[in-house]
């Protein structure tokens, strides 16, 4: 499984960020928040060490709701503050300016018996590639001031963004890709969108997925693809082999068939991660927090 890696981008971005946070008071990290082991970086802690921190869980109403509870109890154990958003619809939007000011409530009185009065809170938003930082900006500041693109690193160098009197954000250049030396990262990634299919055989892909949602959500797979149940998967299993019988049963009862009458589950797997991107299959956490040690 190949990814392509941006060792020389990822230096030169941690070394802008390092820089530019003495000019901020709070870091924002936008994660998805289907896979937000996957789509977050975890030098981000290191490298903003000592900053309040905000961390906007977007596409929550993609994730299933029980998923967004855990995650956000998680992060704030860590002591940061956190928003479940939608960048897309702009669920969760208003509430941002509020909360940051929420956030640094203890600060901004300094400031003001300091006679700053009037000085806006200045924010750092980071984030990896289509975690939906651009259209998340764009939604804050009500306007298109940061390109929004699904194509990786679009956002080439830092720009300020005024938000109103009392916020300004400061957008940082996306690629600071994860470390994928986990190849679930990848594949997580992969189901999302987030990168290329291209990158793992789709219907290996789609084999992945299947046994997910065999294990986790079966009640979707007897619903959208009409099976009479869903075995589990036995602990010695193969997870591949598994999903692939799983994507054979719905290619089947959805009618995709090759010459001989063998199930077509290469199209299959793209249905299925069609659907899945589309919202067509439910709300879906794909990952869960980590058991604290």
């Amino acid at each position: 499984m190949y990814i392509q890696w941006y060792p020389g981008h990822m230096t030169k971005t941690r070394r802008q960020i390092e820089a530019d946070l003495k000019q901020v008071d709070i870091v924002v990290e936008i994660i998805d928040a289907r896979i937000p082991i996957a789509s977050r970086n975890p030098d981000i802690d290191a490298i903003t060490a000592g900053k309040p921190r905000l961390v906007i869980l977007n596409r929550a109403d993609q994730a299933d709701p029980t998923g967004n509870r855990s995650w956000a109890t998680w992060f704030r154990k860590k002591g940061w503050s956190v928003l479940e958003t939608d960048a897309k619809t702009g669920t969760g939007i208003n509430q941002f300016s509020q909360v940051i000011q929420g956030v640094l409530k203890e600060q901004i009185a300094r400031w003001q018996e300091k006679g700053l009065v009037g000085r806006p809170v200045r924010a750092m938003v980071v984030g990896i590639p289509n975690v939906g930082k651009s259209t998340f900006i764009n939604k804050v500041a009500k306007k298109k001031s940061a390109k929004a693109s699904d194509r990786p690193g679009v956002t080439r160098g830092k720009q300020w963004v005024s938000v109103d009197r009392s916020l300004e954000l400061l957008d940082t250049p996306g690629i600071l890709w994860p470390k994928f030396e986990d190849e679930t990262i990848g594949m997580h990634l992969a189901f999302t969108g987030a990168v290329k299919d291209d990158i793992m055989d789709v219907e290996t892909l789609g084999c992945h997925f299947m046994a997910f949602l065999g294990e986790h959500y079966p009640q979707t797979l007897m619903q959208q693809y009409k099976l009479p149940e869903v075995r589990q998967r036995m602990p010695e299993e193969n997870e591949v082999a598994y999903g692939y019988e799983l994507l054979c049963a719905c290619g089947a009862k959805r009618g995709m068939r090759i010459s001989g009458g063998e199930v077509d589950t290469e199209r299959m797997s793209r249905v299925l991660l069609d659907e899945y991107r589309g919202g067509k299959l439910g709300r879906f956490t794909l990952e869960q927090p980590p058991e604290e040690t």
